[in-house]
């Protein structure tokens, strides 16, 4: 379905933040790799969600689930065989689940999304695991494959961290259960470091024991560890409150959204210091942001690295600042559900945002007054893109449609409707 996005001048109300997705995804994982009952509390449902459910399901775990929580009952280091998974397009969910499939002897990945997912490479996990003694068979790096383990080993393993740090931490879920210890070494860069954060406090909240360098490049991983059955409680969730919080700040707005740990790991926090030192009227204490807009924003410059997931939704901030911003270290970006620079600079443009890119940068330039809207754009099946894209709509002078915009619901189902209920004028079309 798609949606219009029409000109909303005010924004105004109290909201609970959606729970986060990343640490939902962990806590599904973990309590899987655990002997015995899990209980994960206040969850956030989306596509991603449901995808790592589904997989675990396959892989032997029961999983039962009511509005507020999810019980597990896991396998532990014994997965059952799985001919074929699908993960469908949610590319952590597939890295995660990779290392978990070696601990088996043949499980085959289909390709649900060949536009988008499909088209994502994993080479640098793929030959992480090759080294451990794993087969893979794949098209170029890229879905369909197939994965042949049964008994990968540990000891000294080395992954490139240049593409995202996803295929670190798929390796920091499995070395622990093997029969060695395990030191892994990651090459070149490590991007999305703060995401590493949050994978090493997942583990440490499950009983598992890792030794990180205090650069996050060098890891020792004891063998023979066992996964805790505990109950945990999901945070909010930054990156999809982001796009609130920005549509918050390019309008006049009142807007409170709750649950958002000011001492969160979540690198996507610092879109509060962001919108702040754009000099957006906001308080964050207690957990809560309250944000006061008044429409008026000025342009800065933005290590995006810090804040990976929520950087499209303040470049769309930035398309109403005075000045020019610069957003910079975001070459990850290009490697998600689609080129998240340059189509979605792409879809800007039509909007008629002042925008230009480089290989690792995205350049804005601020139009204060506004942007012509009037056009069909394209979500490129990606639920930032539509996101950060509706942000644009709110202060367009004439209404945009943007296609396909029901895959907001790979992260964030409610997003529509949390944004109707603070008065966005926004309505689903066929």
């Amino acid at each position: 379905m798609d949606m219009i996005v029409n000109p909303t001048g005010r924004l105004e109300g109290e909201m609970q933040a959606l729970s986060s997705k990343n640490y939902t995804t962990r806590y599904l994982l973990v309590s899987a790799l655990a002997e015995g009952t899990s209980t994960i509390l206040y969850p956030a449902h989306s596509e991603d969600g449901e995808a790592m459910r589904r997989c675990i399901r396959d892989l032997g775990a029961v999983v039962e689930e009511d509005a507020e929580k999810i019980v597990i009952t896991g396998f532990g280091r014994n997965p059952k065989p799985a001919k074929e998974l699908n993960v469908g397009n949610a590319g952590a969910v597939l890295r995660f689940i990779m290392s978990i499939a070696a601990l088996l002897p043949e499980v085959y990945f289909v390709n649900a999304y060949p536009q988008s997912l499909g088209k994502r490479p994993h080479d640098d996990l793929i030959v992480a695991l090759e080294s451990m003694g794993v087969d893979i068979e794949h098209e170029n790096g890229r879905l369909p494959m197939t994965i042949r383990g049964g008994n990968p080993r540990g000891g000294k393993i080395q992954v490139s961290g240049n593409i995202s740090s996803q295929f670190l931490s798929s390796l920091l879920f499995l070395t622990p259960l093997l029969s060695e210890d395990s030191e892994i070494e990651v090459l070149h860069d490590l991007k999305s470091k703060v995401v590493i954060g949050q994978t090493l406090e997942v583990l440490a909240q499950a009983g598992i024991k890792v030794e990180a360098s205090e650069d996050l490049m060098h890891y020792r991983i004891p063998g023979n560890q066992k996964y805790k059955a505990q109950t945990y409680t999901v945070q909010g969730d930054y990156p999809g409150s982001a796009a609130i919080l920005a549509a918050a700040a390019v309008t006049e707005s009142d807007v409170i959204v709750h649950r958002l740990l000011e001492e969160s790991k979540q690198g996507e926090r610092a879109v509060v210091d962001v919108l702040r030192a754009m000099n957006v009227p906001l308080t964050h204490e207690n957990g809560i942001v309250h944000v006061k807009g008044n429409g008026r924003l000025t342009a800065g410059e933005f290590d995006g690295d810090e804040f990976t997931d929520g950087v499209l939704a303040m470049v769309a901030a930035a398309v109403f600042a005075e000045g020019t911003s610069r957003f910079y270290n975001v070459e990850n970006l290009r490697y998600k559900e689609c080129d998240r620079i340059t189509d979605y600079l792409a879809e800007l443009r039509k909007a008629g945002a002042r925008v230009e890119e480089k290989q690792d940068e995205i350049i804005v330039h601020g139009r204060p007054e506004g942007v012509e809207g009037g056009v069909e754009i394209d979500s490129h099946i990606d639920h930032r893109v539509i996101m950060a894209l509706t942000i644009v709509g709110l202060r367009s002078a004439q209404p945009i449609r943007i296609k396909d915009a029901h895959h907001v619901a790979k992260s964030y189902p409610q997003y529509f409707d949390h944004l109707k209920a603070l008065g966005a004028k926004v309505e689903w079309v066929n």
